[in-house]
């Protein structure tokens, strides 16, 4: 096992610059040309890879009007007919070859969940560099098989998952093939409640699998990503589109480019304050050492004078004795007349 993957050369693991994804979804609104500038703003904003989702109505579900086959309450879709759903977000797959075309021009990478045997074949013949797997599909066993014999790096997603089912998928991708896995800790709620995003359970997951750790983030806002990195997180994926007005499936949950831009750049001031452990004093702290306090005398004082509480203090800054030494010098003598404001040292003192 191993706690870094590897997307086109670029490498992910924790300590590393956080691997920004922005989810595509069905806010193209079926306009390839709307799909398009969906690319650019994405690079534009700082994403390092545009994620499409590869799959038809067809593949996801029947086109059956039964109470089974309609969401349920509770939900941005409560009483929609799946089948008409899915037609409605779906990704015309004559555009995916196209689309990575175009990533592929402005350094962006293109890749896509798959949601069956049939479009992993696809997406092979499009020549992907790594699949992501959808939490609803983690327990999708042929599915992860297929995937895993690939042996290309995963990305898969762990909402609603047990600890049991993320450990029966992860042996499936390692057994079937796959050499490179990273978790995104997920909650598949549309939106998702912050207070149910339990972010503590990044840190679980990479100990518990050995493997670099991200988040899909389906909240309000960038808050909860930003967050995440804080606590281990070197992906994030977070739904994009040009603009929320823009009606559609996953709209109200997306975040617009200049939001994107601004979590991006939260993320990357939040890992330069990372650091490292350190407990001496950095190049910036030097210089205000000597505003630190130290022993003054604070009054003037004659040859023979004896030191206490009202000539000697400990002030700020810096250039006197360590204020340690106060109790050591109070009743002992100055040896020569002492001019108030000068710091104290040894040479003063009998």
């Amino acid at each position: 096992m191993n706690r870094e993957i590897c997307i086109n050369g670029r490498r992910i693991r924790n300590g590393l610059p956080v691997y920004m994804i922005a989810e595509m979804s069905g806010n193209h609104r079926q306009n390839f040309d709307q799909a398009v500038r969906i690319l650019y703003a994405a690079k534009d904003s700082g994403a390092d890879a545009i994620k499409l989702q590869t799959y038809t109505p067809d593949t996801m579900t029947i086109d059956c009007r039964k109470q089974d086959f309609l969401v349920g309450k509770g939900t941005l879709w409560e009483g929609r007919n799946l089948y008409e759903l899915y037609g409605e977000a779906f990704t015309p797959w004559e555009w995916q070859p196209k689309l990575k075309k175009i990533a592929d021009e402005i350094s962006l990478d293109l890749f896509s969940t798959p949601f069956d045997a049939g479009s992993v074949d696809f997406l092979e013949m499009m020549g992907v560099s790594v699949y992501k797997i959808a939490s609803f599909e983690i327990v999708d066993i042929p599915l992860l098989k297929k995937i895993g014999s690939t042996r290309k790096p995963v990305i898969m997603s762990t909402g609603m998952a047990t600890l049991a089912e993320i450990d029966e998928a992860v042996r499936t991708l390692y057994e079937a093939g796959a050499s490179e896995i990273a978790l995104l800790k997920c909650n598949s709620a549309y939106p998702s409640p912050v207070e149910e995003m339990n972010l503590r359970a990044i840190r679980r997951l990479s100990d518990d699998f050995d493997v670099p750790v991200g988040l899909s983030d389906h909240t309000l806002g960038t808050a909860v990503s930003i967050a995440a990195v804080s606590l281990g997180a070197c992906i994030i994926e977070k739904h994009f589109t040009l603009s929320r007005s823009n009606p559609g499936p996953d709209s109200s949950f997306s975040v617009e480019p200049e939001e994107f831009k601004e979590m991006v750049h939260s993320i990357r001031i939040v890992e330069k304050a990372f650091g490292s452990v350190c407990y001496a004093p950095t190049p910036g702290e030097t210089l205000m050492r000597v505003y630190r306090r130290s022993l003054y005398v604070v009054t003037d004082i004659k040859a023979g004078e004896v030191f206490t509480n009202n000539n000697v203090r400990s002030i700020r800054p810096g250039h006197g004795m360590h204020p340690r030494y106060l109790e050591v010098i109070k009743g002992r003598c100055a040896s020569r007349d002492i001019e108030c404001g000068t710091p104290l040292s040894w040479d003063l003192i009998t």
